[in-house]
Protein backbone atom coordinates (compact mmCIF):
# COMPACT_ATOMS: atom_id res chain seq x y z
CA UNK A 1 0.00 0.00 0.00
CA UNK A 2 1.30 3.67 -0.60
CA UNK A 3 1.08 6.51 1.13
CA UNK A 4 2.38 9.79 1.21
CA UNK A 5 3.52 12.14 3.97
CA UNK A 6 4.17 15.72 3.94
CA UNK A 7 6.50 17.04 6.24
CA UNK A 8 8.04 20.50 6.77
CA UNK A 9 11.98 21.41 6.28
CA UNK A 10 14.36 23.93 7.73
CA UNK A 11 17.05 24.32 5.65
CA UNK A 12 20.15 26.09 6.24
CA UNK A 13 21.15 29.24 4.28
CA UNK A 14 23.43 27.11 2.64
CA UNK A 15 21.21 24.05 2.17
CA UNK A 16 18.47 26.51 0.50
CA UNK A 17 21.26 27.73 -2.35
CA UNK A 18 22.20 24.53 -2.87
CA UNK A 19 17.95 23.55 -3.31
CA UNK A 20 17.70 26.93 -5.27
CA UNK A 21 20.52 25.69 -7.83
CA UNK A 22 18.35 21.88 -8.18
CA UNK A 23 15.08 24.09 -8.75
CA UNK A 24 16.75 26.41 -11.55
CA UNK A 25 18.86 22.73 -13.46
CA UNK A 26 15.00 20.88 -13.24
CA UNK A 27 13.33 24.31 -14.24
CA UNK A 28 15.65 24.75 -17.06
CA UNK A 29 15.70 21.15 -18.58
CA UNK A 30 12.04 21.31 -18.06
CA UNK A 31 11.69 24.19 -20.84
CA UNK A 32 14.63 23.26 -22.60
CA UNK A 33 12.72 20.00 -23.36
CA UNK A 34 9.32 21.43 -24.22
CA UNK A 35 10.35 23.99 -26.36
CA UNK A 36 12.02 20.92 -28.44
CA UNK A 37 8.99 19.06 -28.05
CA UNK A 38 6.95 22.18 -29.26
CA UNK A 39 9.42 22.82 -32.31
CA UNK A 40 9.38 18.89 -33.28
CA UNK A 41 5.73 19.22 -33.26
CA UNK A 42 5.61 22.17 -35.55
CA UNK A 43 8.18 21.08 -38.31
CA UNK A 44 7.43 17.11 -38.51
CA UNK A 45 3.56 17.45 -36.94
CA UNK A 46 4.64 14.42 -34.48
CA UNK A 47 4.91 14.42 -31.15
CA UNK A 48 8.95 13.67 -29.77
CA UNK A 49 9.43 10.66 -27.92
CA UNK A 50 10.28 10.27 -24.14
CA UNK A 51 13.81 8.48 -25.17
CA UNK A 52 14.65 11.28 -27.46
CA UNK A 53 14.78 14.16 -25.19
CA UNK A 54 16.11 11.68 -22.53
CA UNK A 55 18.67 10.77 -24.69
CA UNK A 56 20.00 15.06 -24.64
CA UNK A 57 21.41 15.46 -21.49
CA UNK A 58 24.88 13.34 -21.67
CA UNK A 59 25.26 16.47 -24.55
CA UNK A 60 23.57 18.98 -22.52
CA UNK A 61 25.57 18.35 -19.33
CA UNK A 62 29.25 18.75 -21.75
CA UNK A 63 28.04 22.25 -22.49
CA UNK A 64 26.13 23.10 -19.15
CA UNK A 65 28.80 21.59 -16.60
CA UNK A 66 26.20 23.27 -13.70
CA UNK A 67 23.74 20.21 -14.95
CA UNK A 68 26.01 17.82 -13.57
CA UNK A 69 27.60 19.91 -10.38
CA UNK A 70 24.65 21.72 -9.51
CA UNK A 71 21.63 18.64 -9.37
CA UNK A 72 21.38 15.25 -8.78
CA UNK A 73 20.90 13.35 -12.58
CA UNK A 74 17.94 11.14 -11.34
CA UNK A 75 16.38 14.26 -10.79
CA UNK A 76 16.89 15.34 -14.80
CA UNK A 77 15.76 11.84 -15.28
CA UNK A 78 12.34 12.22 -13.04
CA UNK A 79 11.84 15.98 -15.20
CA UNK A 80 11.80 14.17 -18.06
CA UNK A 81 9.55 11.54 -17.41
CA UNK A 82 7.11 14.30 -15.61
CA UNK A 83 7.01 15.93 -19.27
CA UNK A 84 6.26 12.72 -20.86
CA UNK A 85 3.32 12.42 -18.76
CA UNK A 86 2.40 15.95 -18.74
CA UNK A 87 1.97 15.14 -22.41
CA UNK A 88 0.08 12.29 -22.08
CA UNK A 89 -2.18 13.40 -19.77
CA UNK A 90 -3.30 16.66 -22.12
CA UNK A 91 -3.75 13.81 -25.30
CA UNK A 92 -5.92 12.14 -23.32
CA UNK A 93 -8.53 15.00 -22.21
CA UNK A 94 -7.21 15.05 -18.42
CA UNK A 95 -5.15 18.10 -18.13
CA UNK A 96 -4.26 21.17 -20.32
CA UNK A 97 -1.31 22.00 -22.09
CA UNK A 98 1.72 21.92 -20.76
CA UNK A 99 3.80 25.78 -19.48
CA UNK A 100 7.05 26.70 -19.28
CA UNK A 101 8.56 26.91 -15.58
CA UNK A 102 8.54 30.28 -14.01
CA UNK A 103 11.48 31.07 -11.36
CA UNK A 104 8.64 33.58 -9.63
CA UNK A 105 6.32 30.98 -9.03
CA UNK A 106 6.09 27.56 -6.82
CA UNK A 107 9.42 25.09 -7.20
CA UNK A 108 9.57 21.44 -7.11
CA UNK A 109 12.29 18.95 -7.95
CA UNK A 110 11.77 14.68 -7.39
CA UNK A 111 14.03 12.12 -5.99
CA UNK A 112 13.40 8.97 -7.12
CA UNK A 113 15.91 6.95 -4.87
CA UNK A 114 18.40 7.68 -2.06
CA UNK A 115 16.05 9.82 -0.02
CA UNK A 116 16.65 8.65 3.91
CA UNK A 117 15.42 9.48 6.84
CA UNK A 118 18.43 9.83 9.64
CA UNK A 119 16.63 11.10 13.48
CA UNK A 120 14.45 13.65 12.60
CA UNK A 121 16.30 14.98 9.62
CA UNK A 122 16.64 13.78 5.66
CA UNK A 123 19.31 13.05 4.35
CA UNK A 124 19.21 14.11 0.46
CA UNK A 125 21.32 13.72 -2.22
CA UNK A 126 23.52 17.08 -3.27
CA UNK A 127 21.37 18.91 -0.46
CA UNK A 128 22.83 17.10 2.98
CA UNK A 129 21.34 16.54 6.07
CA UNK A 130 18.59 18.73 6.28
CA UNK A 131 16.07 19.31 9.39
CA UNK A 132 12.18 18.10 8.87
CA UNK A 133 9.23 18.37 11.35
CA UNK A 134 8.55 14.07 10.70
CA UNK A 135 5.23 13.89 12.70
CA UNK A 136 5.01 10.47 11.93
CA UNK A 137 7.17 7.19 11.56
CA UNK A 138 8.51 6.56 8.81
CA UNK A 139 8.63 2.91 8.28
CA UNK A 140 8.04 1.75 4.75
CA UNK A 141 10.00 1.94 1.69
CA UNK A 142 10.51 5.34 0.18
CA UNK A 143 9.70 5.31 -3.22
CA UNK A 144 10.19 9.18 -4.18
CA UNK A 145 10.28 12.12 -2.30
CA UNK A 146 9.37 15.60 -3.97
CA UNK A 147 10.84 18.76 -2.46
CA UNK A 148 8.28 22.18 -2.26
CA UNK A 149 9.37 25.50 -2.04
CA UNK A 150 6.06 27.52 -1.86
CA UNK A 151 5.58 31.35 -2.92
CA UNK A 152 6.09 31.87 1.15
CA UNK A 153 9.32 30.63 1.00
CA UNK A 154 8.36 27.97 2.69
CA UNK A 155 10.12 23.91 2.52
CA UNK A 156 7.96 20.69 2.09
CA UNK A 157 8.92 17.38 1.50
CA UNK A 158 6.10 14.87 0.39
CA UNK A 159 7.49 11.41 0.81
CA UNK A 160 5.84 8.41 -1.16
CA UNK A 161 6.21 5.06 1.19
CA UNK A 162 5.66 1.59 0.20
CA UNK A 163 3.87 0.14 3.42
CA UNK A 164 3.15 -3.26 4.30
CA UNK A 165 -1.10 -3.77 4.57
CA UNK A 166 -1.51 -4.39 7.97
CA UNK A 167 -5.06 -5.02 9.84
CA UNK A 168 -7.99 -3.32 8.58
CA UNK A 169 -9.20 -0.76 10.88
CA UNK A 170 -12.70 -1.07 11.78
CA UNK A 171 -15.70 1.43 10.44
CA UNK A 172 -19.15 2.28 11.61
CA UNK A 173 -22.42 0.78 10.18
CA UNK A 174 -23.87 3.30 8.62
CA UNK A 175 -24.94 4.06 5.19
CA UNK A 176 -24.73 8.15 4.73
CA UNK A 177 -26.25 10.27 2.08
CA UNK A 178 -24.77 13.70 1.63
CA UNK A 179 -25.85 16.37 -0.60
CA UNK A 180 -23.50 19.08 -0.48
CA UNK A 181 -24.48 22.82 -0.94
CA UNK A 182 -23.18 26.78 -0.43
CA UNK A 183 -24.91 27.67 2.25
CA UNK A 184 -25.20 24.92 4.13
CA UNK A 185 -21.75 22.65 3.42
CA UNK A 186 -23.06 18.98 4.06
CA UNK A 187 -26.48 17.98 4.95
CA UNK A 188 -25.71 14.37 6.11
CA UNK A 189 -28.77 11.98 6.58
CA UNK A 190 -28.14 8.23 8.20
CA UNK A 191 -32.11 7.28 7.47
CA UNK A 192 -33.00 8.06 10.80
CA UNK A 193 -31.80 11.82 11.64
CA UNK A 194 -30.19 14.85 9.63
CA UNK A 195 -27.24 16.86 10.48
CA UNK A 196 -26.18 19.90 8.81
CA UNK A 197 -22.55 21.14 8.38
CA UNK A 198 -22.81 25.15 7.39
CA UNK A 199 -20.15 26.60 5.19
CA UNK A 200 -16.88 28.36 7.01
CA UNK A 201 -16.74 30.66 3.45
CA UNK A 202 -13.04 30.43 4.01
CA UNK A 203 -12.00 33.06 1.63
CA UNK A 204 -15.05 35.64 2.30
CA UNK A 205 -13.55 35.82 6.30
CA UNK A 206 -9.65 37.04 4.49
CA UNK A 207 -11.09 38.58 1.40
CA UNK A 208 -11.13 42.72 3.16
CA UNK A 209 -7.30 41.79 4.47
CA UNK A 210 -6.59 39.76 0.87
CA UNK A 211 -8.23 43.47 -0.87
CA UNK A 212 -6.19 45.73 1.12
CA UNK A 213 -2.64 43.52 0.65
CA UNK A 214 -3.32 43.11 -3.01
CA UNK A 215 -4.09 47.08 -3.38
CA UNK A 216 -0.43 47.79 -2.19
CA UNK A 217 1.19 45.27 -3.94
CA UNK A 218 -0.22 46.83 -7.43
CA UNK A 219 1.33 50.16 -6.04
CA UNK A 220 5.10 48.55 -5.92
CA UNK A 221 7.16 49.01 -9.34
CA UNK A 222 8.40 45.84 -10.89
CA UNK A 223 11.33 43.94 -9.64
CA UNK A 224 11.82 45.93 -6.80
CA UNK A 225 12.43 44.69 -3.16
CA UNK A 226 9.23 46.44 -2.00
CA UNK A 227 7.36 44.29 -4.67
CA UNK A 228 8.20 40.93 -3.57
CA UNK A 229 8.18 41.58 0.31
CA UNK A 230 4.25 42.78 -0.59
CA UNK A 231 3.80 39.38 -3.08
CA UNK A 232 4.88 36.67 -0.18
CA UNK A 233 2.00 39.38 2.23
CA UNK A 234 -0.50 38.29 -0.29
CA UNK A 235 0.90 34.48 -0.69
CA UNK A 236 0.69 33.86 3.21
CA UNK A 237 -3.39 34.92 3.33
CA UNK A 238 -3.88 32.78 0.10
CA UNK A 239 -2.15 29.65 2.17
CA UNK A 240 -3.92 30.77 5.16
CA UNK A 241 -7.50 30.64 2.94
CA UNK A 242 -5.85 26.90 1.40
CA UNK A 243 -4.99 25.74 5.08
CA UNK A 244 -7.97 26.75 6.42
CA UNK A 245 -10.42 25.18 3.90
CA UNK A 246 -7.84 21.71 3.64
CA UNK A 247 -8.30 21.37 7.71
CA UNK A 248 -12.07 21.81 7.90
CA UNK A 249 -12.34 19.18 5.08
CA UNK A 250 -9.78 16.33 6.46
CA UNK A 251 -11.60 16.76 9.99
CA UNK A 252 -15.19 16.52 8.71
CA UNK A 253 -14.34 13.46 5.86
CA UNK A 254 -12.34 12.01 9.04
CA UNK A 255 -15.64 11.80 11.07
CA UNK A 256 -17.99 10.93 8.53
CA UNK A 257 -15.65 8.02 7.41
CA UNK A 258 -15.23 6.73 11.14
CA UNK A 259 -19.24 6.52 12.17
CA UNK A 260 -19.83 5.11 8.44
CA UNK A 261 -19.41 1.94 5.93
CA UNK A 262 -21.04 3.47 2.92
CA UNK A 263 -21.28 7.21 1.76
CA UNK A 264 -23.56 8.54 -1.53
CA UNK A 265 -23.16 11.48 -2.86
CA UNK A 266 -24.18 13.20 -5.84
CA UNK A 267 -21.13 13.11 -8.90
CA UNK A 268 -21.51 16.95 -9.12
CA UNK A 269 -20.53 18.84 -12.59
CA UNK A 270 -18.31 21.57 -10.89
CA UNK A 271 -16.70 22.53 -13.92
CA UNK A 272 -20.01 23.22 -15.57
CA UNK A 273 -20.81 24.97 -12.40
CA UNK A 274 -18.35 27.45 -12.27
CA UNK A 275 -19.31 28.82 -15.47
CA UNK A 276 -22.34 30.68 -13.08
CA UNK A 277 -20.67 34.05 -12.69
CA UNK A 278 -22.57 34.89 -9.91
CA UNK A 279 -21.60 31.64 -7.94
CA UNK A 280 -18.24 30.92 -9.35
CA UNK A 281 -16.31 32.18 -6.59
CA UNK A 282 -18.79 30.27 -3.46
CA UNK A 283 -18.49 26.85 -5.41
CA UNK A 284 -14.56 27.58 -6.13
CA UNK A 285 -13.80 28.50 -2.44
CA UNK A 286 -16.46 25.57 -0.92
CA UNK A 287 -14.07 22.55 -2.23
CA UNK A 288 -16.34 19.59 -3.22
CA UNK A 289 -14.09 17.93 -5.23
CA UNK A 290 -11.07 17.68 -2.78
CA UNK A 291 -13.91 16.96 -0.18
CA UNK A 292 -14.94 14.37 -2.60
CA UNK A 293 -11.29 13.13 -2.81
CA UNK A 294 -10.53 13.01 0.96
CA UNK A 295 -13.87 10.83 1.48
CA UNK A 296 -12.80 8.17 -1.13
CA UNK A 297 -9.44 7.33 -0.03
CA UNK A 298 -10.67 7.30 3.74
CA UNK A 299 -13.28 4.70 2.67
CA UNK A 300 -11.18 2.62 0.84
CA UNK A 301 -8.40 2.39 3.47
CA UNK A 302 -11.37 0.94 5.55
CA UNK A 303 -12.71 -0.94 3.03
CA UNK A 304 -15.44 1.19 2.88
CA UNK A 305 -17.34 2.39 0.14
CA UNK A 306 -18.20 5.51 -1.88
CA UNK A 307 -21.17 5.64 -4.56
CA UNK A 308 -21.50 8.46 -6.86
CA UNK A 309 -25.09 8.95 -8.12
CA UNK A 310 -25.62 10.11 -11.51
CA UNK A 311 -25.75 14.29 -11.40
CA UNK A 312 -28.95 14.68 -13.54
CA UNK A 313 -30.37 11.75 -10.62
CA UNK A 314 -33.55 14.80 -9.74
CA UNK A 315 -32.55 14.46 -5.58
CA UNK A 316 -34.07 17.02 -4.76
CA UNK A 317 -37.09 17.19 -6.72
CA UNK A 318 -38.40 13.85 -5.91
CA UNK A 319 -40.35 13.11 -2.92
CA UNK A 320 -38.88 10.57 -0.43
CA UNK A 321 -41.95 9.31 0.83
CA UNK A 322 -44.14 8.25 -1.96
CA UNK A 323 -41.82 9.42 -4.98
CA UNK A 324 -43.53 12.06 -6.84
CA UNK A 325 -41.25 14.00 -9.57
CA UNK A 326 -42.21 17.46 -9.06
CA UNK A 327 -41.75 19.26 -12.76
CA UNK A 328 -40.35 22.40 -11.78
CA UNK A 329 -38.49 23.61 -8.39
CA UNK A 330 -36.19 26.47 -8.61
CA UNK A 331 -33.44 27.43 -6.45
CA UNK A 332 -34.98 30.01 -4.13
CA UNK A 333 -37.50 27.33 -2.55
CA UNK A 334 -36.40 25.69 0.46
CA UNK A 335 -39.14 23.65 1.01
CA UNK A 336 -42.16 22.20 -0.62
CA UNK A 337 -45.29 20.21 -0.18
CA UNK A 338 -45.56 16.92 -2.36
CA UNK A 339 -48.91 17.40 -4.53
CA UNK A 340 -49.39 13.73 -4.44
CA UNK A 341 -49.03 12.68 -0.61
CA UNK A 342 -49.19 16.34 0.44
CA UNK A 343 -45.77 15.73 2.49
CA UNK A 344 -43.81 18.85 3.47
CA UNK A 345 -39.86 18.41 2.59
CA UNK A 346 -36.85 20.69 3.29
CA UNK A 347 -35.10 20.97 -0.07
CA UNK A 348 -31.99 19.85 1.10
CA UNK A 349 -32.88 16.87 4.14
CA UNK A 350 -35.28 15.36 0.99
CA UNK A 351 -32.53 15.56 -1.49
CA UNK A 352 -29.63 13.44 0.51
CA UNK A 353 -32.22 11.06 2.21
CA UNK A 354 -33.09 10.49 -1.40
CA UNK A 355 -29.50 10.03 -2.41
CA UNK A 356 -28.95 7.82 0.23
CA UNK A 357 -32.16 5.59 -0.95
CA UNK A 358 -30.64 5.95 -4.81
CA UNK A 359 -27.08 4.33 -3.28
CA UNK A 360 -28.48 1.61 -1.64
CA UNK A 361 -30.07 0.53 -4.81
CA UNK A 362 -27.29 0.64 -6.82
CA UNK A 363 -25.28 -1.60 -4.00
CA UNK A 364 -28.30 -3.59 -4.43
CA UNK A 365 -28.29 -3.82 -8.50
CA UNK A 366 -24.85 -4.53 -8.04
CA UNK A 367 -25.01 -7.63 -5.43
CA UNK A 368 -23.48 -5.27 -3.11
CA UNK A 369 -20.12 -5.85 -4.60
CA UNK A 370 -18.33 -2.40 -5.51
CA UNK A 371 -20.11 -0.14 -7.95
CA UNK A 372 -19.06 1.80 -10.67
CA UNK A 373 -17.77 4.62 -8.65
CA UNK A 374 -16.48 8.55 -10.04
CA UNK A 375 -15.85 7.60 -13.97
CA UNK A 376 -14.88 10.93 -13.59
CA UNK A 377 -11.99 10.30 -11.20
CA UNK A 378 -10.88 7.38 -12.70
CA UNK A 379 -10.23 9.12 -16.08
CA UNK A 380 -8.01 11.54 -14.19
CA UNK A 381 -5.98 9.33 -12.88
CA UNK A 382 -6.29 6.19 -15.81
CA UNK A 383 -4.26 3.87 -12.97
CA UNK A 384 -5.68 1.12 -11.43
CA UNK A 385 -7.01 1.95 -8.14
CA UNK A 386 -4.93 -0.39 -6.08
CA UNK A 387 -1.83 1.22 -7.18
CA UNK A 388 -3.00 5.07 -6.00
CA UNK A 389 -0.93 6.88 -3.11
CA UNK A 390 -3.16 8.05 -0.39
CA UNK A 391 -2.46 11.46 1.05
CA UNK A 392 -2.37 11.41 4.95
CA UNK A 393 -3.03 14.68 6.53
CA UNK A 394 -0.22 17.06 7.66
CA UNK A 395 0.69 16.76 11.12
CA UNK A 396 0.50 19.80 13.42
CA UNK A 397 4.35 21.31 14.53
CA UNK A 398 3.28 21.93 17.91
CA UNK A 399 1.32 18.77 18.97
CA UNK A 400 1.15 14.87 17.61
CA UNK A 401 -0.64 13.99 14.73
CA UNK A 402 -3.76 12.57 15.12
CA UNK A 403 -4.33 8.83 13.26
CA UNK A 404 -5.40 8.29 10.01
Amino acid sequence: MLKAAKVRLYPTTEQEEALAKSFGCARWYWNYSLNACIQHYQETGKSLKLNVYKAYLPQLKKYYPWLKTDCYSAVLQCVARNLNKAYSNFFQGRAKFPKFKSKHHRQSIQYPQNVNVVGDCLDIPKIGVVKAVLHRPINGNIKTCTIVKTPTDKYFASILIEYVDGKSIPSGDKILGIDLGIKDFAIVHDGSQITKYSNPQHLKRHEQNLARKQKKLARKFLGSNSRNRYRKLVAKVHERVANSRQDFLHKLSRKLVDESQIIAVENLNVKGMVRNRKLSKSISDVGWGMFLNFLDYKLKARDGQLVEINRFFPSSKTCSCCGHIVDQLTLDIREWDCPKCQATHDRDANAALNIRTEGIRILQNNGGGNPVIAESRQRKTNKPQGGKAVVVETGSLHRPARAV
